[in-house]
């Protein structure tokens, strides 16, 4: 059984490893001379190139017979996908690796708040303490980041990388209804297929195209697409099938440690004192959260898990 081995251990390292390349990757293009909403529409624009025909052949039928608002919850949830990648990509032109992975996993914080504010759920004492824990490590990061030497504007990057984690909440809350009545291929391919529309007209409202770009940076833009987008996703929500979503969640967590390793390797970013503490915190105040309130709903933890691992 593949459940008994080390396989599923295994992918699930697999696509922790995949997904931390992320960030390096964008980085590097950037250095290239590649503005962040080029590389944001690229990478939404390939990954939908190789998902249609996989999409069409493996559940056309079910696209065929999405209702009007499937469509209309599918294209409400690629807007704030679109949103989250411009966001997000544009913050590590500001900022470094570090902190821009660090404060863009805080969805779950996020999605917690907006389902006591806005969907009247009761958040437990735990999970107060966890969005506590949360800010403080986002304060420390925003504290370490004071000096300039973590990018060229690092604040208002630390600043973009957060509003690319209210959107990947927005993302999640609103697909989460449509989550319920489709399967995974045609979901993601409705979600995709909007954001890159959109991150393709932003692209060229900007005086942005995909045209005569470096041959490297199709190599970046074609890895992106391919490996976190694709790859280090689609492991995520294979890995569930075999062991459980909290292994999943803190599996995840695991990515702005591996972007920060990478980052300085790679890129030669160190990474302050100060901002370690307060990536440990905000990292161990999600871990707290998460846990928490998987705990007060066990029975719906395994599919919000695998609507969640999406979110790239």
């Amino acid at each position: 059984m593949p459940n008994r081995t080390l396989v599923p251990y295994l992918v699930l390292l697999g696509g922790v490893l995949i997904v931390s390349m992320a960030a390096v990757l964008i980085t590097s293009a950037i250095e290239l001379g590649v503005r962040p909403i080029t590389i944001a529409a690229g990478r939404l624009a390939f990954a939908t190139l190789i998902l249609t025909p996989i999409a069409w052949s493996k559940a056309g039928g079910e696209l065929r017979r999405l209702e009007r608002r499937d469509w209309l919850w599918g294209l409400g949830s690629g807007v704030f996908l679109a949103i989250h990648f411009a966001a997000w990509i544009s913050s590590l032109d500001y900022t470094s690796v570090a902190s821009s992975t660090a404060l863009v996993a805080t969805n779950p914080i996020f999605v917690a708040l907006a389902s006591s504010l806005i969907f009247r759920e009761r958040l437990g004492l735990a999970v107060w303490l966890g969005v506590l824990l949360t800010v403080l490590g986002s304060a420390l990061i925003g504290l370490s980041d004071r000096d300039g030497t973590g990018g060229t504007h690092p604040l208002l990057g630390d600043a973009l990388a957060l509003l690319g984690a209210v959107c990947g909440s927005g993302y999640f809350l609103v697909g989460r209804s449509l989550r319920t009545r489709l399967t995974i291929l045609p979901y993601i391919w409705v979600v995709y297929s909007t954001a890159a529309v959109i991150l393709l007209v932003w692209m060229m409202l900007a005086g942005q195209s995909l045209f005569g770009l470096p041959p490297a940076v199709y190599l970046v833009l074609l890895g992106l697409a391919v490996g976190p987008q694709l790859l280090g996703h689609t492991a995520f929500n294979w890995a569930i099938r075999y062991v459980s979503a909290t292994l999943v969640t803190m599996a995840i967590l695991g990515e702005p440690i591996g972007s920060a390793l990478l980052a300085y390797l790679f890129l030669r970013q160190p990474v302050q004192p100060l901002q370690l503490v307060g990536g440990a915190l905000l990292l161990g105040g999600i871990a707290v959260a998460t846990l928490a309130e998987r705990r007060a709903q066990p029975s719906t933890a395994q599919l919000a898990e695998a609507e969640s691992v999406i979110a790239p």
